[in-house]
């Protein structure tokens, strides 16, 4: 979401990498998506079945927050693709793109303050793609309840996963990313999770636009991931947990890859990956947000365009 400081110019932290085969990518649904997602899912399922076995709805109940009304509208998987046929993450509903999208889901719970340092995750991985070399450490802010988003090696997972997929940032052959831990050199930014309080501080990604955000800090080489978004997502998105968090990744690590922020590209198109679809896909409403004191004024123009979801940056791996 926001980009602070994004002007600075990255430094690769040594030299690429010798040059050498491309590790195999694997798409990130398929290989990560049951074990990064158990857990809110199997608390999804949960309640239904303790909601279906006490009440019986009319049929044409709907849940308070969402309910179904066609097909997600994310350009991603669903959810119950990355959890298992049959489940949803998040319940259903219809979803207004050109409403008040910014507000933050209901959903599972999450600690809202943490204590302002992060540990790096052990774990390194191959080089991914082909051209200079980004390399990234994956940390969690310290103080975090693990239980609010399966733990460290769940959340690194998902972050690796998601940026050795062939529809993320090395699918154009022009960088190649990999991910390092602590005992590496310094690395040219750090996906770090990040409690709400700690992301809303002025040295950090500041709280202009007061919604909930990620953002990446170029002074300190830092992508935040906000865990409020971590663990409810977006309402743009829907039920699509597991979409939505694809996109938190891809769009802050964009910035940190040096792009910056765009409107919708036409009516009813996959949004770009650098819209800030945390707040929305209608370009009115993004704009209108953007126009504070801190926020990315003129970066979307009020042009009457609504896109709908999308979580890659190469949604066709090429």
């Amino acid at each position: 979401m926001p980009q602070i400081d994004a002007r600075e110019p990255l430094r690769a932290a040594r030299n690429p990498l010798e040059e050498r085969k491309p590790a195999q990518r694997k798409g990130f649904l398929g290989t990560y998506g049951w074990r990064v997602y158990a857990l809110p899912v199997l608390a999804v399922v949960t309640v239904l079945v303790v909601v279906q076995s006490v009440t019986a709805p009319a049929p044409s109940a709907q849940p308070a927050e969402q309910s179904a009304a066609g097909p997600p509208p994310a350009g991603g998987a669903p959810a119950s693709e990355a959890a298992g046929p049959g489940v949803r993450e998040n319940p259903a509903a219809p979803v207004d793109l050109n409403g008040e999208t910014a507000v933050l889901p209901n959903g599972g719970d999450f600690t809202p303050s943490g204590t302002g340092n992060w540990h790096v995750v052990p774990g390194s991985g191959e080089k991914i793609g082909t051209g200079r070399v980004y390399r990234y450490t994956v940390e969690v802010e310290d103080g975090i309840d693990p239980s609010s988003y399966a733990g460290d090696d769940s959340f690194a997972s998902a972050v690796q996963g998601i940026l050795s997929d062939a529809k993320s940032w090395t699918a154009d052959g022009k960088l190649a990313l990999q991910r390092v831990d602590g005992s590496s050199a310094r690395p040219d930014f750090r996906v770090s999770l990040t409690t709400p309080d700690t992301t809303h501080r002025p040295d950090t990604c500041g709280f202009s636009i007061t919604y909930e955000a990620s953002c990446f800090r170029s002074s300190k080489h830092r992508v935040l991931i906000n865990l409020a978004r971590w663990v409810r997502g977006a309402k743009a998105y829907g039920p699509n947990l597991s979409g939505y968090r694809v996109y938190a990744i891809n769009h802050e690590v964009g910035h940190a890859l040096g792009h910056s922020h765009v409107g919708c590209g036409g009516n009813g198109q996959p949004a770009p990956v650098m819209m800030q679809q945390s707040f929305g896909v209608a370009d009115d409403y993004v704009a209108r947000l953007n126009n504070v004191p801190g926020g990315d004024q003129g970066a979307v123009p009020a042009d009457h365009l609504t896109c709908v979801t999308n979580e890659w940056p190469f949604p066709d791996g090429h």
